[in-house]
């Protein structure tokens, strides 16, 4: 297990967004340590996906500042092409490009953006793959495919432009229940090796054995955070009570 290094790799300050009258994002302020593990969770509609799409810019903030890897990305469009290299994302849809079988679909980014050969692109396609336990499925076209090994192979295709972060929104909610534990085991596994991990999801027995920090969002707003063990057993604020009562109360 590595220990999370002191500067934040990320950093959050005073970060505010709004879609037309509506305030999305209030006052959000946080720091991130490179190797950290973070779960975000909350009630639908509190930001939590908007927060973490902030962070390599998919979304634009109205205020504030957000710093990535030493990079402020309130700036240039060149600052948002170099972060989007460091910064891995898997959706809840796999979006994964159909015509392309599963190795291809690897491939693709680190020939473009990272200028790898093909014979390079494909070695490392493959060594991800293997990875995430589905090497085997290589030539197969996305549609030949579960919805949880389509979400490994995700997890694969981002992990092929070697990414120092990466962000995970909601990566099982679109998954038949039996396979949720496939793709969560592929994400404990990416833990264990190091990986700095944003991961917005409602899967608490994964916050709770994987996460150092969980956050809880409400109403735009970071409510409470802290290591699993004192946010489950012990949450503070009425709001993480109610949430956790009725997820707990769910399972």
């Amino acid at each position: 297990m590595t220990t999370p290094s002191q500067a934040p790799i990320i950093r959050l300050q005073g970060v505010e967004k709004w879609y037309g009258n509506f305030q999305v994002l209030t006052d959000i302020n946080l720091d991130v340590r490179a190797g950290e593990r973070i779960v975000i969770c909350g009630p639908s509609g509190s930001g939590k996906s908007t927060m973490i799409r902030c962070i390599n810019r998919l979304e634009a903030i109205q205020k504030g500042q957000i710093t990535v890897d030493g990079t402020d990305l309130t700036g240039d469009s060149k600052a948002i092409d170099t972060i989007r290299k460091e910064v891995g994302m898997v959706f809840q849809q796999f979006n994964l490009f159909p015509h392309l079988t599963i190795v291809e679909n690897c491939m693709l980014a680190p020939m473009r953006s990272r200028g790898l050969s093909k014979a390079e692109a494909q070695e490392r396609a493959m060594h991800y793959l293997t990875r995430v336990r589905i090497p085997d499925q290589a030539n197969k076209y996305p549609s030949q495919l579960s919805g949880g090994q389509q979400q490994r192979v995700a997890i694969a295709r981002a992990l092929c432009m070697a990414p120092k972060i990466m962000l995970f929104d909601e990566p099982t909610s679109a998954l038949d229940p039996e396979m949720v534990k496939e793709v969560l085991d592929t994400m404990i596994g990416l833990a264990e090796d190091g990986m700095t991990m944003l991961c917005v999801t409602h899967e608490m027995g994964f916050a709770r054995s994987v996460a150092d920090r969980v956050i809880f969002m409400a109403d735009g707003k970071i409510i409470e955070q802290g290591p699993p063990a004192a946010f489950f057993d012990n949450p503070q604020h009425p709001k993480t009570q109610q949430f956790l009562g009725q997820i707990l109360s769910n399972h």
